[in-house]
């Protein structure tokens, strides 16, 4: 543990921060899970509004650095696809 006032500020600024982190990073393995729900089910309108809220949850968890944002690119893309792909089976 740390003795001097910055590092003990530091310390509990990074535990904050942590949580924070931990929060967003939930939020997003469950918007991702709500769109392959709605696909797993052929739910195309459901599936498209989850990805709505899905590329938004993704975008604000890369610009807060809980996610790299190639790593939210990359998944609001697969899911995307996945959501074209399974529109045009449908078809």
């Amino acid at each position: 543990m740390a003795n001097h006032k910055s590092a003990l500020k530091r310390h509990k600024q990074s535990l904050l921060q942590q949580s924070r982190n931990r929060a967003n990073r939930t939020r997003v393995k469950n918007v991702v899970k709500a769109v392959n729900a709605a696909l797993s089910e052929n739910n195309l309108d459901a599936a498209r509004s989850n990805l709505v809220s899905a590329t938004s949850v993704l975008a604000k968890a890369a610009q807060k650095g809980a996610i790299h944002w190639k790593k939210a690119a990359r998944k609001i893309s697969r899911l995307a696809h996945a959501i074209n792909v399974a529109g045009k089976k449908a078809d």
